[in-house]
């Protein structure tokens, strides 16, 4: 008989431990999905995870898909860490694509050197703006930030089918809801010659390092982590639970809507009725595997952003549909969820009465 023994302390070594045997576990039964689909398992995986990145253009591609999954989920690691359930990282990113796209299209034949950091600004400001309506609605009226967020999320994507069917079409376009091409002025620096790997990436990196020392070196990280795991503990010493809502949810959406202008001045070059491929969702994945700690979050950004190319890959080369991508998705974050109950309990097998 096989059951669940409660340990004694929980178990430092499944704590990093049940990431990694998630992704093994995910591995195996993805080989034997691809088996009973009737393709090779190990062509198959070979295809989903080696050869996308087989090259120095898949090895951009990897990183700039990792780029908005990166931002997105050291925001949301925040918030987690102290309670506060952020689920609308891709409303938020939506809206910041919105706000710096607008001055894009605005002021398209601009020229000024002054264009990409207004629209940063502009970005950060839409995101954060979007995430404050939960973070008013949680301390204000005790609404639940779990719903307020992840409902705000089909308002900003219906704004901005609206926009781009409206106010801000392509006049040229022929009518297909798309905004004009963004000037020369608006679109971000290139890191490499010949692929899409944008300026965007190097900020991302330079955000989880100041994730990793707003966190471990600095008094509001410290709140944060109180509030999150003994909120009686805080509030006797005088830490605000107030105060923790309004910073994680304005810099869980400041880094999304930085993630949504990324996009919009990077790979997709204007505003279209669709953004992201939810990497506002998916980052929450990206925040759990990670461990919500900065470093963790960029090598689990990585993985799933691989998972990105491999759907495309395998989509291409075995005519499977491209929704294979959130399967793997979907098994990596269901093993996480199972092999996180070994981190307070141990299996325990019994043999006739005997327990090992």
């Amino acid at each position: 008989m096989i059951r669940l023994e409660p340990r004694l302390a929980p178990s430092r070594t499944m704590v990093y431990g049940a990431p990694l045997l998630a992704v093994v576990l995910t591995l195996i039964t993805g080989a034997a999905l691809f088996s009973a689909l009737g393709y090779n398992p190990l062509q198959s995986l070979y295809l989903f995870f080696i050869q996308p990145i087989s090259d120095s253009y898949g090895i951009t591609e990897l990183l700039l898909k990792a780029t908005p999954l990166t931002l997105c989920a050291v925001g949301l690691a925040v918030g987690f860490r102290g309670n506060v359930w952020n689920i609308g990282a891709e409303g938020q990113l939506t809206m910041g694509a919105i706000t710096a796209g607008a001055i894009a299209v605005t002021w398209h034949d601009s020229t000024s050197s002054l264009m990409i950091p207004i629209m940063i600004v502009a970005g950060l400001a839409g995101g954060m703006a979007w995430a404050a309506i939960p973070a008013l609605l949680k301390t204000r009226f005790h609404a639940n930030e779990i719903l307020t967020s992840l409902m705000l999320t089909y308002v900003a994507t219906f704004f901005l089918g609206y926009l781009v069917n409206g106010p801000l079409r392509d006049p040229e376009g022929f009518n297909f809801p798309e905004s004009r091409m963004f000037g020369d002025a608006a679109l971000l620096p290139m890191l490499v010659e010949e692929s899409r790997l944008h300026i965007g990436a190097l900020i991302a990196l330079f955000v989880v390092i100041l994730g990793w020392v707003m966190m471990a070196r600095t008094l509001i990280g410290f709140q944060v982590k109180v509030v999150g795991l003994t909120p009686l503990a805080a509030h006797y010493a005088g830490f605000s639970p107030k105060k923790v809502v309004w910073m994680s949810l304005l810099l869980g959406g400041a880094l999304a809507g930085l993630a949504g202008m990324f996009e919009v001045a990077g790979p997709i070059g204007q505003l279209q009725p669709v953004i992201s491929p939810g990497y506002g969702f998916t980052a929450i994945i990206v925040a759990f595997l990670g461990r919500l700690h900065p470093i963790g979050i960029l090598l689990a950004a990585l993985l799933v952003a691989l998972s990105y190319l491999g759907g495309e890959t395998v989509q291409m080369e075995l005519s499977l549909p491209l929704a294979v991508t959130g399967v793997f998705q979907g098994m990596l974050l269901f093993f996480l969820l199972a092999c996180d109950v070994l981190i307070n309990y141990r299996l325990s097998i019994g043999f006739k009465g005997k327990t090992a």
